[in-house]
């Protein structure tokens, strides 16, 4: 900063003494731009580095916050698992540890089809439904296809899992259609309701109860049952790294 006021001052000075030579004149100004310019510039480089020091310090106080509610809720799960596993124990039953493993979603199965990837699952049983998850939340079902593993994400009708849908468990079966994603056949004497939320029920051995899926958006009543419509807590729209629940 003190060269650039340097520079300022010796351009003013040669300024005001080529005032009477149309040579001194044009390198007087064009000088004056160039030390103007280079302050402008400099000072504008100091305040992106002011702007950015500032949004990582808020990034990282938000992320700490989440680190702490992550903690918390970690910490819970661990104390009721233990809870859970001491109550089985005392009742002669086996240990309820559920197993996920994070694999990678390699390519889209089709370029013009988004809910399917080819997975790098090498050990799966190839009679098996798996269960995907992305970021705690129910993201789609695993199958063999060629002898591979194909991710089928929840907009897939071929998608299709068991869940309970409010605070009072209605189930209902989740089932993508490319466009929405579904919960069919409700029962028409229950109710539910725009706002509740979904979640596995873990009936159909591929997911184990409780996972999020998403928030009803819609209810509709046909002939003998009840569809809502879910907007789901996943959005993913490119491969990505996802967790495979390998035993529930």
């Amino acid at each position: 900063m003190n060269r650039l006021k340097f520079l300022l001052v010796l351009a003013l000075l040669i300024y005001g003494s080529a005032n009477y030579t149309d040579t001194g004149r044009r390198y007087a100004i064009n000088l004056s731009h160039f030390v103007l310019t280079s302050y402008l510039n400099a000072k504008e480089k100091v305040l992106n580095k002011i702007d950015e020091h500032f949004s990582q310090q808020e990034e990282i106080k938000t992320l700490r916050a989440k680190n702490k509610k992550l903690e918390k809720s970690a910490l819970l799960s661990i104390a009721f698992a233990a809870k859970l596993n001491a109550i089985m124990a005392d009742n002669n039953l086996s240990r309820y540890q559920p197993n996920v493993k994070m694999i990678q979603a390699l390519s889209y199965a089709n370029l013009n089809d988004y809910n399917r990837v080819w997975l790098d699952f090498q050990d799966f049983n190839q009679s098996k439904i798996y269960g995907l998850l992305y970021q705690g939340y129910a993201a789609g079902i695993a199958v063999a296809k060629n002898t591979k593993a194909l991710g089928l994400l929840l907009g897939d009708p071929q998608c299709i899992f068991s869940v309970y849908v409010g605070d009072q468990k209605i189930p209902g079966v989740l089932q993508g259609n490319k466009k929405d994603i579904l919960v069919k056949y409700i029962p028409l004497w229950m109710n539910p309701k725009i706002g509740d939320e979904v979640i596995t029920s873990g009936m159909d051995d591929i997911f184990f109860q409780g996972v999020r899926v998403g928030k009803v958006i819609r209810v509709a009543e046909e002939e003998s049952s009840k569809t809502v419509t879910v907007r789901p807590y996943v959005n993913m729209n490119i491969p990505t790294f996802l967790h495979i629940i390998t035993k529930n």
